[in-house]
């Protein structure tokens, strides 16, 4: 037994929705990996519970595995707003959604996340208590620049696969684009004087942020 499995067998069980996503992820979807899957579903419908946040926006929605997660934490008359780039995933992602209770709360958006929030879409209209950052890891900081003013006072971004699989530190990624990104993002967010942060080395990294 690895430790990865002793972590999954001492958790909270997904639901059978969950379930169901990550298998037909898996078998259906060329990239299975993106999803967020079991241990850290299961963190982030934690920290949104902790938070109970009223309004949450999702960058990178894939499959919709990590929205309904976060989604389990929203206060009764909560909305999650999710941004998935790839419009052939759509039918996937209503699908998935329409496998559970918690579909109502979420508002699926087809388009480029950049495009969208500098826009005068209702998106930018929201402010939010918890953002999720999980998409194009080259435009990480442009993400982040745009989605801060939307962030209430402690509010919390959450940011994933900032480790990279290690890539971050070993030196033959260093022209690779995407790692490029996230290191430009972990230097950002290491000096913005207005966040807490901490990373967490959980699956591929996932930087917790706290508007002060």
């Amino acid at each position: 037994m690895t430790i990865e499995e002793y972590i999954e067998q001492h958790s909270s069980a997904e639901s059978e929705a969950l379930r169901q996503i990550t298998h037909d992820t898996n078998v259906y979807q060329l990239n299975p990996h993106m999803l967020s899957g079991h241990v850290q579903g299961r963190l982030l419908s934690m920290l949104s519970k902790m938070i109970r946040p009223k309004r949450i926006l999702e960058l990178g929605t894939f499959t919709g595995y990590s929205a309904l997660c976060l989604a389990e934490g929203l206060s009764d008359d909560g909305i999650l707003h999710t941004i998935e780039h790839n419009d052939e995933l759509e039918d996937t992602i209503r699908h998935n959604f329409n496998l559970s209770p918690l579909s109502g709360k979420i508002i699926l958006h087809i388009g480029d996340a950049i495009e969208l929030l500098g826009s005068d879409s209702a998106l930018v209209s929201e402010r939010y208590d918890l953002v999720f950052i999980d998409a194009d890891k080259r435009e990480y900081v442009e993400y982040y620049n745009l989605v801060f003013p939307l962030l209430n006072k402690g509010g919390f971004i959450l940011a994933d696969n900032t480790l990279w699989d290690g890539h971050i530190i070993e030196a033959q990624y260093d022209k690779d684009k995407q790692t490029q990104g996230l290191r430009r993002f972990n230097d950002m967010i290491k000096e913005d004087r207005r966040v807490e942060k901490v990373i967490l080395p959980i699956r591929d990294g996932l930087t917790i942020i706290r508007k002060v």
